[in-house]
């Protein structure tokens, strides 16, 4: 499953705008989307689109790849409990959410997350700032979704927590940049002139 906001000049990557501008920051973003576009075209997985406000029909996801819906709920939390359960209900096995502002995501990652989920409740790709571009399940676990401070610095610690607490078994995948500000992206844009 796949979260992006729709690519609205003055909508999308707000907090890098405010350093370069909107026009500049939606280049940035489609620049992302295409990136998580063609990493996921290439998984096997069967593929689901969340818009965050309204289903693009012919836009450049094609249809005939990725089924596409509209994210639902009140925070982002329930909107990606809504999408798993979703899932589930569609008797999908193994289910894995990303969203669309991680450059260094690959298809490699995403089999990797997959399989990890073979033997693993759960699995997490953390990001740098704090939360994490990535997590997967086995099962619906409705805590890891509530109760959290969404786009802060203590969302990978406190589903940590909430795993620990219930028991449950979880594996990390590599740390990763989510591009949110004129910081992230160009210590992306240093790190990719250098490899």
């Amino acid at each position: 499953m796949i979260f992006i906001r729709n690519p609205v000049r003055g909508k999308v990557k707000t907090r890098l705008a405010a350093s370069i501008g909107p026009d500049e920051a939606l280049k940035i973003y489609e620049n992302l989307l295409g990136h998580t576009r063609e990493i996921s075209t290439a998984t096997m997985a069967h593929k689901w689109l969340f818009y965050a406000d309204y289903v693009e029909r012919d836009d450049s996801w094609p249809r005939d790849i990725f089924t596409k819906k509209r994210q639902t709920g009140t925070d982002l939390g329930e909107k990606m409990f809504n999408a798993f359960e979703n899932a589930f209900e569609s008797n999908y096995g193994s289910v894995i959410i990303i969203g669309s502002d991680c450059p260094g995501l690959t298809t490699t990652l995403l089999e990797t997350a997959f399989t990890y989920l073979t033997t693993k409740d759960i699995v997490i790709g953390p990001s740098n700032d704090g939360g994490y571009y990535l997590l997967g399940m086995r099962q619906p676990v409705p805590q890891i979704f509530q109760n959290k401070s969404w786009s802060t610095p203590t969302v990978l610690e406190q589903t940590l927590a909430d795993i620990s607490m219930l028991g449950l078994s979880v594996e990390l995948l590599p740390e990763l940049t989510d591009i949110d500000t004129i910081h992230d992206w160009q210590a992306w844009q240093q790190q990719t002139a250098r490899s």
